[in-house]
């Protein structure tokens, strides 16, 4: 079966059993989310650092301390992604199939809204979308935009880019900023040093893809923003998804798509 017509209760089980693989074209209109979980006594922080930064932190769905499913994603976020990351005191120290073991009974799991959610209308825009061509993973980068901070949250914008024929770019922009609750219009066109990324073919997280004549790179806000975070602010304890290896929600994306 195609991936792009699995069910999310399809696709998690396949995970589950261990396939590991960026989740980009996977379960064709149903939602993909970022994992961030924190202790406990962190939740309010980051809640705050989403208010202030939410095109990058656009909160989905919260989960109670130590659980691991939520009104919105109903499998295990221990095992049903495709892949983790853990970081202890601002390190990521381990890239992991699974979390179970490291899951504590004080973790509280945000999902946050991810860009994959408007490819679909993008695509059907005719807008393409090259990561999709390739079939690897979105690229990611590290901005020198500075997240507004909390106390003890703080970090660069971290985003994602896509590559659009100049004369699709106003499409681009209008038909992803439907989709506000998933990152919406981008964040910059253009030139990529003007946001401090100096080589579109080395990204931070992801893959490259390839820039075209004719064509632009756009940016999005991306969901990996949060990790960034904790690396910088030295945050004890996280686990989080490996970028691009999202979780596979029960809501479909239309449920984001606001005109």
């Amino acid at each position: 079966m195609d991936v792009a017509d699995l069910s999310p209760a399809q696709a998690r089980e396949r995970f589950r059993t261990g396939e590991r693989v960026p989740t980009a074209g996977w379960c064709r209109s149903w939602t993909q989310a970022n994992l961030i979980a924190v202790p406990s006594e962190l939740r309010y922080e980051l809640l705050l650092f989403a208010h202030r930064n939410p095109q990058a932190c656009p909160v989905l769905d919260v989960g109670e301390p130590g659980v691991w499913s939520t009104e919105l994603f109903s499998g295990d976020l221990r095992t049903d992604l495709p892949g983790y990351r853990l970081y202890r005191d601002g390190r990521a120290v381990a890239d992991l199939d699974d979390v179970v073991a490291e899951w504590r009974a004080d973790l509280v799991p945000f999902l946050i809204g991810c860009s994959f959610t408007f490819e679909r209308a993008l695509l059907a825009a005719g807008v393409p979308v090259r990561h999709l061509e390739a079939g690897t993973n979105v690229p990611m980068y590290v901005t020198s935009i500075p997240c507004e901070s909390t106390g003890s949250l703080a970090g660069p914008l971290v985003v994602s880019m896509r590559p659009v024929p100049e004369e699709l770019v106003a499409t681009a922009v209008e038909v992803s900023g439907r989709y506000p609750s998933v990152h919406g219009a981008p964040v910059h066109t253009g030139d990529p040093a003007a946001i401090g990324v100096e080589n579109l073919a080395a990204p931070d997280y992801g893959d490259p893809v390839e820039v075209r004549a004719g064509e632009v790179p756009l940016f999005w806000a991306c969901g990996v923003t949060p990790q960034q975070a904790v690396l910088a602010s030295g945050v004890p304890y996280a686990i989080g998804h490996l970028p691009g290896h999202m979780a596979i929600m029960d809501v479909r994306d239309d449920h984001y798509r606001v005109a």
